[in-house]
């Protein structure tokens, strides 16, 4: 593609149409503390072999979890992607055009896909799956929008919820007559089931469990609960968890969603990762995006081919469930060879290294003077919320400059929490290491 490149008056002109004076004025929601405006420094009029080396220095300060002990969480966990992920994930028999709707010629893309979707009700016991979402954020969204109707519009969301997959649940949902409460959370940090009400208004209930701080809560009670009251129940899910927690369908959940990036997938500076949800059968016409099929040719043999489709370039714009156009194919690849890497009794050891590292962590972390778990009596699985005598941002950034990454603060608890995950990379030695390299901080 040749390079044309916009003139003076081009920009002027198209600036002037959206209303605003400057290029840079497109860049003011960027918060000023992650800003790079200021900070390149870069002269004028060098030459391109000068302005490379420049970024490239610029570029090696940034420090990933690969450089540092992670503890974070928070929907993006360090969990260790085997080589055999990247070895398979890239071979040609799965790479396509950006579209597979010449499926004479994709296969190979359409076949792993519906073993990615099979995966996922597997996981899940539940009956149906697509060929994946852009993220856990999206799939929450376009989950609620499956099962909530318009003489229901209410949705109540559980307090253990992740606010940033809240904040985007009210963003999707602020066009529709659609309005989201959000449930307090008991004392031990999980929902009471008091606290989903019989309403005739309320179409969804949504729970995360495990929840936004590691603990554990009582999905098939609120899915009574909510199924009482006539709504349905939305579950996000933890697919590490699956090997040591019950599945969302064998708690009585309709729809459930993650963010799948755990699965064979590296952290990515954020992204791009992948959504999952599944489904009961008797919502399968509203799922959204792609759902590939199995089928035959006419010879008999076996073959694969895009199912369902509700979408608005295929169906009239007004009848579409979703606007969602794609799927997330690469992240998808990779999650079904880790996931057929990992095996039944793989993703169950998974799940006991997780929980019994986070135990370790917890206790070893508590006996640092001034530091006490949140929740105490809550049940947890790699996640637990710590309360410091001090300030949790301040803490963090003094522990990344000994070369961990703490935590998550969750300030909108209080501004001494902070949630801390462990996975199966962490070591014992990791661990006492955090919890010396944190008293040293409180000292």
């Amino acid at each position: 593609m040749r390079f044309a490149p916009h003139t003076a008056d081009d920009v002027a002109e198209m600036l002037g149409r959206i209303g605003i004076g400057s290029v840079d004025d497109l860049f003011d929601q960027i918060p000023e503390d992650v800003s790079l405006r200021d900070a390149l420094d870069l002269p004028a009029g060098v030459s391109e072999l000068d302005i490379v080396r420049d970024m490239r220095a610029f570029a090696g300060r940034n420090r990933s979890a690969d450089d540092l002990v992670c503890f974070a969480g928070g929907q993006a966990y360090d969990h260790y992607v085997p080589s055999v992920v990247r070895a398979l994930a890239g071979r040609s028999e799965f790479a396509t055009s950006y579209t597979p709707y010449q499926f004479e010629l994709a296969q190979g893309v359409l076949q792993v896909l519906f073993e990615f979707q099979s995966f996922v009700c597997a996981l899940t016991e539940l009956d149906v799956s697509n060929a994946s979402l852009y993220d856990g954020a999206t799939a929450l969204s376009e989950g609620v929008n499956i099962v909530s109707h318009n003489d229901r519009p209410r949705v109540l969301v559980t307090g253990g919820v992740d606010p940033r997959l809240i904040e985007t649940l009210r963003t999707t949902t602020a066009p529709t007559d659609r309005t989201v409460d959000v449930l307090p959370l008991a004392a031990d940090g999980s929902t009471t089931t008091d606290a989903v009400v019989d309403d005739d208004d309320v179409g969804a209930v949504v729970v995360q469990h495990p929840n936004r701080f590691g603990i554990l809560e009582p999905v098939r009670e609120l899915a009574q609960r909510a199924h009482h009251a006539g709504a349905s129940l939305v579950q996000v899910f933890d697919p590490t968890s699956l090997g040591v927690l019950a599945p969302p369908g064998a708690l009585g959940t309709d729809v459930a969603v993650a963010e799948g990036q755990s699965l064979g997938n590296d952290l990515h500076y954020g992204g791009p990762y992948l959504g999952l949800i599944a489904a009961r059968d008797e919502h399968v016409r509203k799922m959204p995006g792609r759902i590939v099929g199995e089928t035959v040719d006419a010879d008999g043999a076996p073959g694969y081919v895009l199912t369902l489709q509700a979408r608005e370039q295929h169906i009239r714009r007004e009848r579409a469930n979703s606007n969602i156009c794609t799927n997330q194919t690469l992240m998808a690849i990779a999650a079904t060879v880790y996931l057929a890497w990992l095996g039944p009794e793989g993703l169950v050891e998974l799940g006991h290294q997780c929980a019994s590292r986070a135990a370790y962590a917890a206790s070893a972390l508590t006996s640092v003077d001034g530091v006490d778990l949140r929740f105490p009596e809550a049940p947890f699985f790699k996640e637990f919320a710590l309360r410091l005598p001090v300030d949790a941002a301040g803490v963090r950034d003094a522990l990344v400059e000994r070369g961990i990454v703490a935590g998550v603060p969750a300030p909108d608890v209080d501004d001494r929490t902070l949630v801390v995950a462990v996975t199966e990379r962490r070591t014992r030695g990791e661990i006492d290491g955090y919890a010396e390299a944190l008293a040293e901080v409180l000292r």
